[in-house]
């Protein structure tokens, strides 16, 4: 067996889940839509995603991203790879359908990890069965947040409470109209060694003391789940809502962004995928000068260019994957920060091309080009930027230099 072919039970979820596609969430797109037109909301749920959940549910297609058998089918990070690719083809409907949205997905882990039984019962259980969705809130507007120790979101301990204060931003999922739970990282303790200085906590939305301010636009779209602005202001959280304990924030932060990136990345690939198909049949249809768009010698450039770049970040994120699941993510981390940043890079320019080929209609909401490229180009900023990733690459680099000099 060669290192990335697919297992047998891998294989059969990549079927099912193919099919689902074709039969229910491609043609349930224009149905979303449409839905989401005439609510006049954004943050809307619309009844075909209701509907689309309850036919993965019961085609199994459910939590395939969870890792414990007794809660998902207990997929490896490799196994769950290619799975997460279909998913990104449709990104608006496929991750939810099949309740493996972020930031739900890296939430769950974390309650799992380092919840409380109380935190299983009363969040981790309903967000298994899809039943509510939870945001997690760590960007700020006042910092460099690509700087996590920048976080300044007070969390003061007062008895047995903690008294949070501070302004949060691009809170992701928080306008989602079943929201009812945030992970919150802030500052415990400002004398503290530098990375002992966070902790996350659990906080309602309904907590007394928050207030969502505005949901962000994001190259003009409103997302449906919302990127909110959140203001804390004397938000008194327990004792026992401190996630692992005090000083852990980013011990908690590394272990839930490893399976994320994966999943991230996946998902850029399918946008890739799903943007080279809508390049090449656009191409083929339409005539310019006499002759297919598809003649072209540019145009057949872009898509043998796209065709390459898609296999070789397919193959990086793998490997990463592959290396998370055989040697760990501290062991893996510079294949986690190279496909971060490789994977959005290369679907952005590969969308921003099949936009070209479409011409003024790629720029449309008539396509889905123009949402891949908003989402992708977000995404060179999420869950950290393309500096801070290849910052840490070129520092791993360099360490095998200086060890040798020594």
């Amino acid at each position: 067996m060669s290192l990335f072919e697919m297992s047998e039970r891998a294989a059969k979820y990549r079927s099912d889940l193919l099919e689902f596609m074709d039969a229910l969430v491609y043609p349930a797109e224009s149905v979303y839509e449409t839905q989401m037109a005439e609510s006049g909301n954004p943050h809307f749920q619309p009844p075909i995603l209701e509907e689309l959940k309850s036919e993965a549910r019961n085609r199994g297609l459910w939590n395939l991203f969870h890792p414990h058998p007794d809660v998902g089918p207990g997929l490896s990070n490799l196994e769950y790879a290619p799975l997460a690719e279909i998913m990104g083809r449709s990104p608006q409907l496929a991750p939810e359908a099949t309740n493996c949205s972020a930031p739900d997905t890296g939430n769950m882990e974390v309650f799992a990890l380092f919840g409380s039984d109380e935190h299983k019962e009363k969040y981790l259980k309903p967000l298994l069965d899809g039943k509510i969705r939870s945001a997690f809130a760590m960007t700020e507007p006042a910092v460099a947040s690509s700087d996590a120790t920048n976080v300044q979101l007070s969390m003061v301990k007062d008895g047995g409470e903690y008294v949070l204060n501070g302004r949060k931003w691009f809170a992701s999922n928080a306008l989602h109209q079943n929201c009812q739970v945030m992970i919150v990282m802030g500052k415990t303790d400002p004398d503290a060694a530098t990375h002992r200085q966070q902790s996350m906590m659990v906080v309602p939305m309904d907590a007394p003391g928050v207030t969502v301010m505005r949901g962000l636009s994001v190259f003009g779209y409103q997302d449906r789940e919302g990127h909110a602005e959140i203001d804390f202001n004397d938000v008194r959280v327990p004792a026992k809502d401190v996630l692992k304990g005090e000083g852990e924030g980013f011990a908690i932060a590394q272990a839930r962004l490893g399976p994320g990136r994966i999943h991230h990345c996946m998902r850029c690939i399918g946008m890739a995928e799903r943007a080279l198909e809508l390049l090449c049949r656009r191409a083929q249809s339409r005539v310019t000068f006499g002759k297919p768009v598809s003649d072209n010698a540019n145009i057949r450039d872009w898509i043998a260019e796209a065709r390459i770049d898609i296999e070789m970040i397919r193959l990086l994120t793998l490997k990463a994957a592959y290396l998370m699941d055989t040697v760990g993510n501290k062991a893996a981390q510079v294949e986690i920060a190279a496909i971060k940043v490789a994977a959005p890079e290369i679907a952005l320019k590969i969308v921003d091309r099949a936009i070209q080929v479409h011409g003024a209609g790629g720029v449309t909401e008539d396509f889905p080009l123009a949402g891949f490229w908003a989402h992708l180009r977000t995404l060179r900023l999420a869950d950290g930027p393309d500096e801070v990733h290849k910052r840490a690459i070129a520092r791993q680099e360099l360490k095998k230099y200086r060890e040798a000099a020594q």
